[in-house]
């Protein structure tokens, strides 16, 4: 029994030493106080959790086991350490099929559970575990959860999870609670991006944690005058803080390669390979003239939803310096992962939350589609060196690098409007 004692307090000062629990609760600022909805990433594992407003993101160790995803619910275990047997409390947004199983530090299964719930809060009772720590999955048909369960139990016994009680909580009044916590994997030094969204508002946030927080979402209104609503970022802080849309523009109407944009009180623009459902990815690409409103001034408004305007170069040149330079800079700006991104995506972090999509280009030499998947060009309001040429900022797959140079030549790009 001492010797168990012993293992018990060097175990979890061990674990207190090396793997920290931490607390992130939210608020929103600016256009709006309420925060509706959150999904968190985790952009150095991989890991999504889909939070409501009201509700705490709590961080715990990772422990080498496959990131889970935990959507809409809570999942509560007390006592925790376990001695004899402990209290298992979850919500289940949905009737159906339920698979509580709880798998040690090897990922083999030690005890398994199928049942079938209605909507609502349950609990069950778990006993027989024997000293060790593990993690606790509960997976339904469209949500799961997951959290570690340490056991100091001194005495082996037949593992089991037993079915305690039900509350059938309504769904709604659950997205009300503002006192629920959600469990996520999580390792000293990940990158977590979050995305805040109450109505039209969609703000995104990044963050290492290394202590508990309250995040707080700046909201700002950004909607085109088609009635698109983007997310949007704040990079920086103090006298460099610059706000930009997180996504690629995509305000107008589709015209085919064949066309030509004219200054006729229309936006128009190219999805690529004519193909409309990619303009819905990646924006559309815009000739210079036709994003500008065709206003030959640096700076000004162009197409961009009201409050915000096409970026100038020295604005570019700005958060390029704020990333480190331009050997790096490029790395932080881009999304992580092959989803959208061609194989090889070298350096991509996306520490920023600008989320660089690779959208391409209209050639005009041809014209020809090209590059997508591959690189991401973003217009500047400013004029180029080069009589009739104008800056840009690209990013691409084979390197970390952030480019700005200038295109005189009538090729059709992607445009991420600043705020004003």
């Amino acid at each position: 029994m001492k010797n168990s004692a012993i293992f018990i307090f060097l175990f979890l000062a061990v674990f207190k030493i090396h793997a920290q629990d931490y607390l992130i609760s939210f608020e929103g600022s600016g256009d709006t106080t309420v925060v509706t909805t959150v999904k968190v990433e985790n952009l150095t594992s991989g890991a999504t959790v889909i939070l409501n407003g009201g509700e705490i993101l709590h961080l715990i160790p990772s422990l080498g086991i496959d990131a889970l995803v935990s959507e809409n619910g809570s999942v509560q275990l007390y006592p925790n350490p376990m001695t004899e047997q402990s209290l298992l409390t979850f919500f289940a947004p949905e009737a159906g099929a339920v698979v509580i199983c709880i798998v040690d530090l090897s990922g083999r299964n030690i005890y398994q559970n199928i049942t079938t719930l209605s909507p609502g809060t349950h609990s069950f009772n778990i006993s027989g575990i024997k000293q060790g720590m593990y993690v606790l999955k509960i997976d339904g048909e469209n949500y799961n959860y997951a959290t570690k369960l340490i056991s100091g139990c001194s005495r082996q016994s037949e593992a089991r999870i037993e079915y305690v009680s039900t509350f059938a909580n309504n769904i709604n009044n659950h997205t009300k609670s503002t006192t629920t916590t959600i469990d996520m994997p999580y390792t000293d030094g990940d990158i977590l991006k979050y995305k805040g969204i109450s109505g039209q508002y969609s703000t995104i946030v990044t963050d290492i944690p290394t202590a508990s927080k309250k995040i707080t979402f700046p909201f700002f209104t950004c909607t085109d005058s088609d009635g698109n609503h983007y997310a949007t970022v704040q990079i920086g802080t103090g006298k460099f803080s610059q706000t930009w849309m997180a996504e690629n523009l995509k305000v107008g109407i589709g015209i085919d390669i064949t066309q030509l944009p004219t200054d006729n009180g229309i936006i128009e623009y190219y999805c690529y390979e004519d193909n409309v459902n990619l303009c819905g990815v990646y924006g559309g690409l815009y000739k210079w003239d036709e994003m500008m409103n065709y206003i030959d001034t640096e700076g000004s408004r162009g197409i961009c939803p009201n409050g915000w305007h096409v970026p100038t170069n020295q604005e570019f040149y700005d958060l390029e310096n704020f990333l480190g330079g331009w050997l790096v800079a490029g790395g932080k700006l881009k999304e992580t992962g092959t989803t959208h991104w061609n194989a090889n995506n070298v350096g991509a972090t996306n520490e920023t939350g600008f989320t660089a999509l690779p959208g391409g280009e209209l050639d005009s030499w041809g014209p020809v589609y090209g590059l997508l998947g591959i690189k991401a060009w973003f217009w500047s309001s400013s004029p180029g060196i080069t009589g009739g040429s104008h800056f840009y900022m690209s990013v691409d797959n084979i390197t970390e690098k952030l480019y700005r140079s200038e295109e005189a030549f009538g090729s059709s790009y992607s445009c991420r409007c600043i705020h004003d």
